[in-house]
């Protein structure tokens, strides 16, 4: 009921029918699940005064995010920056310029009592659209570049065209490299190079009535070359002057003033002013707004001096092998933080405190998350205005986050534990407009390399390379390598200990089910409308998943990770398990591996659904639990904006499938406790079906040829932790369902249900 309400809702958008709006919104609150729409998640969902949770919220000074600047004219890799004084962030300010920092242009300047229109995956929920900016638009810079390459004074767009002709991504670095920002209170500072040369750029703004008036301060460090900012269009009939270093100048090229900054040993600094004022009117302005910007390179007052108590809870502890605690977050606090965890970790000289970025752009720190419930958790609110991130690992002590736009490492440099400065370690990302193309999960592996995966564009052909890959940056964050492609929505990475990848992927067109990949590198995993040369829509030209999953039983995968040797979980150890963002569950993945392809399947845990979807999963070294956090966006049941959790394993014996071998005419499951040999015999303990997929660019697939196979004997192993089926019909298929009853050796009744896939049977045992 959920999604269809949703669907209803995203047509009335589509077809800019606001005026039905609040009759489906309404119909959308009934259609949540009891308790969602009433209480303490209404208050963060709507608010007292009836807004949405990310019209409340204050997302700092800044903003990182993709805006439609005008007709034809998206930043799509953008920072907002909020002008104008006061408090409530970035949302709440009269003011604002847009930079671009794939061309390093300042894509608009603009001002009016509203941000921006609020549309968009992350804010309203539709689909198909992306963010514009409204108000009055006092100047709009086109795409391309917003500095003249240095070594000749071009101003052709060098970069890579995507599939509709348009450029995307960066410039190269030796023309021009955003390198971050720092944060001084209210004060932003870019901070860039054109070829070799060391940039700081801050934007400004002079409340001059109905004139008012825009700057850019530029700190620009030795070059031997002259320097070309391009400012703003002729047309936009400005007021255009500067203060500082005389030597530079405003010059006219083609229909655009242009900064020229002329080749110096020494640092030339310079504020330009753009304002329909006139020049008489600015005197007196420069020398008050004209500024040396390295001050506010340290780290200023911070702006977030509270901490949030919370405290854990036990959300479910029915005396078995599992339980699992509420690590509880902050949905109430000051600045209205919608609390959507897209990743986290452990700090690694604290264990006992985490890192969790959340999808609406903060970073938080939680402290006491090792303590039994009841106990008091401490969050710290560290960071914001990132740009949806979905992943976050520690390495050598720091923080990185995998954003949309870039990944960052984020610093404290004054030590109140607050980031200051807001690096873009790798901002190689190729973005586009469309809402699906997330960029999920962080990863790195022995020598510090990063991976994250990159999603596709949804129902629509890719447009840039990146579009459904796996990728990989470097340690020094150089280089982006694409290691597999032809994925559709890839939720977060894990690396194997043999150095090879898995990646789940979601159902949708071309892809009949939901899938979990074995990647290899260089593999091309059946997304027609990736990026890739493949041009055989032929099952065979495509790497085979571990299995597919079908939606009853988990209806969207998130990331997986390996159980630890020297984990809490000792029954686990060293098996593999996979999150649910559909069904915020958990399960083991029993599977094998012959000739190079994996195959297998997956069995829930013995808990309940949680509350909200789960992205991603990591071992705590202090206890050996597993710690999980994750969001509700759409396309999943469990919907609770965003939580963090502990699946504890509480030493009671635990009956799980850890391994399935199929062999000829036979099917083996190892258990992961001793069963009763007795009662596992009878062949009824057994129900098993079988179903067929068919793949096409039609969104999934319905089971085909759904087929029961008789189980003609069972054996069990000496030990009692293996049994074998014996099943004469037995054939590779796409699906298969294998439920079943049984005693453990104590005679405790337990069962469970296998969803797998084969892809082999005939070779040798």
């Amino acid at each position: 009921k959920y999604d269809v309400i949703h669907y209803i809702r995203e047509t009335f958008l589509r077809q800019n029918n606001p005026s039905q709006l609040t009759e489906v919104d309404d119909a959308y609150l009934a259609a949540l699940p009891v308790g969602f729409g009433t209480g303490p998640e209404a208050t963060v969902r709507f608010g007292d005064d009836g807004d949405p949770h990310y019209k409340r919220m204050d997302f700092g000074p800044y903003l990182f995010w993709t805006y439609q600047v005008d007709d034809n004219n998206i930043a799509y890799k953008a920072l907002a920056v909020r002008l104008d004084p006061g408090p409530g962030g970035v949302s709440k300010g009269r003011a604002w310029m847009i930079y671009d920092h794939d061309t390093m242009r300042l894509a608009a300047a603009y001002t009016g009592d509203k941000f921006v229109d609020w549309r968009g995956i992350a804010f309203d929920g539709s689909h198909g659209t992306h963010t514009s900016i409204v108000g009055e638009k006092w100047f709009v810079n086109p795409v391309g570049p917003g500095i003249a390459r240095p070594t000749d004074g071009s101003w052709e767009d060098p970069r890579i065209l995507g599939r509709d002709d348009k450029p995307y991504g960066p410039l190269p670095r030796d023309w021009a490299h955003y390198k971050g920002l720092f944060i001084d209170g209210n004060k932003v500072v870019l901070r860039y190079t054109v070829g070799n040369t060391e940039v700081l750029e801050s934007p400004g703004f002079t409340d001059f009535g109905e004139t008012p008036i825009f700057s850019r301060t530029l700190n620009i460090g030795a070059s031997n070359v002259d320097i070309h900012w391009r400012l703003a269009p002729t047309a936009a009939g400005l007021t255009i002057t500067t203060a500082g270093d005389e030597a530079t100048s405003i010059q006219t090229i083609g229909d655009h003033a242009v900064l020229h900054v002329p080749a110096s040993a020494t640092q030339t600094k310079v504020t330009v002013f753009l304002t329909k004022a006139t020049a008489e009117q600015l005197v007196g302005v420069s020398n008050a707004t004209f500024a040396d910007l390295e001050p506010y390179t340290h780290g200023g007052p911070a702006h977030w001096t509270e901490t949030v108590a919370t405290e854990s809870t036990v959300n479910f502890d029915e005396g078995g092998p599992f339980a699992v605690d509420c690590l509880t977050v902050p949905d109430q606090n000051p600045w209205n933080s919608h609390m959507q965890m897209g990743g986290f970790d452990f700090h690694p000289d604290d264990p006992d405190k985490a890192a969790i970025c959340t999808w609406l752009g903060d970073v938080w720190t939680v402290e006491g998350i090792s303590a039994q419930p009841p106990a008091a958790l401490t969050w710290k609110r560290i960071a914001s205005g990132l740009f949806q991130p979905l992943g976050l690992k520690y390495r050598d002590g720091e923080i990185f986050v995998t954003c949309r736009d870039q990944l960052v490492r984020i610093h404290d440099l004054n030590g109140d534990g607050e980031t200051d400065y807001v690096e873009s370690f790798n901002n190689d990302h190729q973005v586009t407009e469309h809402f699906h193309e997330f960029a999920m999960g962080l990863q790195t592996d022995e020598e510090g390399n990063f991976y994250y995966a990159k999603s596709a564009r949804h129902a629509l052909p890719a447009l840039v390379p990146h579009h459904g890959t796996l990728l990989k940056v470097t340690r020094d964050g150089i280089k982006t390598e694409i290691l597999a492609n032809g994925f559709r929505a890839a939720n977060g990475v894990c690396l194997n200990p043999d150095g090879s990848f898995i990646v789940t992927d979601q159902e949708g067109h071309w892809n009949p089910k939901n899938r979990i990949n074995y990647v290899k590198r260089g593999g091309f995993y059946g997304n027609m409308f990736g990026y890739h040369d493949v041009t055989n829509p032929s099952d065979s030209a495509m790497e085979q998943p571990l299995c597919w999953i079908t939606n009853s039983f988990d209806r969207s995968p998130a990331e997986l990770l390996w159980v630890p040797q020297n984990s809490a979980w000792t029954p686990l150890a060293g098996n593999l398990i996979n999150l649910s963002y559909g069904y915020g569950q958990v399960y083991v993945v029993p599977h094998e591996i012959i000739n190079g392809q994996a195959q297998g399947g997956m069995c829930a845990l013995p808990i309940p659904r949680n509350e909200t979807g789960i992205m991603r999963g990591r071992f705590s070294p202090a206890d050996g639990q597993l710690y999980v956090c994750g969001l509700f966006s759409w396309a999943g049941s469990q919907q609770k904006p965003g939580g963090f959790y502990r699946v504890r394993y509480t030493g009671k014996p635990v009956y799980l499938p850890t391994q399935i071998i199929a062999r000829g005419r036979t099917l083996a499951l190892t258990f992961s406790g001793t069963i009763d040999k007795t009662s596992a015999v009878a062949p009824s303990n057994f129900e098993i079906k079988a179903w067929d997929l068919k793949r096409t660019q039609n969104y999934g697939s319905q089971h085909y040829n759904e087929r029961t196979l008789a189980v003609d004997k069972v054996e069990v192993s000496p030990d009692g932790t293996k049994v074998t089926m014996f099943i004469p019909e037995l054939a590779p298929t796409w699906g298969m369902s294998i439920h079943y009853k049984l005693q453990s050796a104590s005679g405790d009744s337990f069962e469970g249900e296998i969803h797998n896939s084969i892809h082999q049977l005939d070779v040798p045992q």
